[in-house]
């Protein structure tokens, strides 16, 4: 059996990742994915804790949020077609659409 900590420090370390990812990288699509990176880090610590509490509440949140994530990639993606369309780019720093 896996100890609870063990789960705990995987999720921080993807937790962790995902942050780091989204704080340094200019692609659009590596910032997205670096999001999914921290998501699925805050689910694998919902699953952690509902199985060592022995309740089923956070697996329930699980569904819901990946429910939420899955809308969020078909959004998320659509968005970012657009934006490569208008400015044939998915650099951060070249797409400025609310300046003036």
């Amino acid at each position: 059996m896996v100890p609870l900590k063990a789960y705990l420090i995987l999720a921080a370390f993807l937790f962790a990742v995902g942050a780091a990812g989204v704080a340094t990288r200019r692609n659009v699509l590596i910032i997205f994915m670096s999001v999914e990176l921290m998501l699925s880090a805050v689910n694998l610590t919902f699953v952690a804790f509902s199985r060592f509490l022995g309740s089923m509440d956070g697996q329930i949140f699980v569904f819901f949020v990946m429910t939420v994530a899955a809308a969020e990639v078909a959004v998320g993606l659509a968005i970012i077609v657009a934006l490569y369309r208008n400015k044939e780019t998915v650099n951060v720093d070249e797409i400025n659409l609310l300046k003036w």
